[in-house]
C-alpha cells in the first residue's frame, strides 16, 4: 500500500481572488444603476402619456356637455358638473352625466379647471399641479402645453 504525500504534488484550488470579486459587483453595480435610471424614466413618460390621455378624456365630455348644455361648466361648477348635475347657476335644464367618475391625475391629485381660459386657445384650462403639487411651477401640465412636446 502506497501512501500519498501532500509534498508530492501541488494542489491547485479553484476559487476567486478578491480583486475579481470587486470588479465583478462594479460591473453588476454599474448595469443596475443605469437599468434603474432607464426605468425611472420609462415612468415619468408613462405619466406624462396618462395626463395627456385624462385632459383628452376630459376636453371631450366637456364638448359633450357644451353641445347638450350650450355652455361648458363655470369655474365654481368646476369638472364636478360633468359627473352630477350642478347646484351653482347657471344650472341646466336638459343635463345628463358625462363621465361616471372624474380620473386624478398620476401624483393621485384631481384635476383643475378654468373658465374663462387664461393659458389655453381653448374657452377653458384643464391641468395637474404636477409631481411637486404646487400651482404655477415649471411641472404644471396643462392642455395649453402638451407634454408630448416637452
Amino acid at each position: 500500500m502506497k501512501i500519498r504525500s501532500s509534498n508530492s504534488k501541488t494542489l491547485h484550488t479553484a476559487a476567486f481572488t478578491l480583486i475579481e470579486i470587486v470588479i465583478t459587483l462594479t460591473i453588476i453595480a454599474i448595469l443596475a444603476g443605469g437599468s434603474m435610471m432607464m426605468y425611472s424614466s420609462l415612468i415619468d413618460t408613462a405619466k406624462d402619456s396618462r395626463v395627456d390621455a385624462d385632459m383628452d378624456k376630459i376636453a371631450l365630455a366637456l364638448l359633450s356637455y357644451e353641445g347638450r348644455t350650450l355652455r361648458v361648466p363655470t369655474t365654481e361648477q368646476g369638472l364636478q358638473a360633468l359627473v352630477e348635475k350642478p347646484t351653482i347657476e347657471p344650472i341646466p335644464d336638459n343635463y345628463r352625466p358625462f363621465m361616471e367618475e372624474l380620473p386624478k391625475d398620476p401624483w393621485g391629485q384631481p384635476y383643475k379647471y378654468r373658465f374663462p381660459a387664461q393659458k389655453s386657445k381653448k374657452p377653458y384650462d384643464i391641468w395637474t399641479l404636477g409631481a411637486d403639487g404646487q400651482d404655477g411651477t415649471e411641472d404644471d401640465l396643462g392642455n395649453w402645453k402638451k407634454t408630448a412636446a416637452k
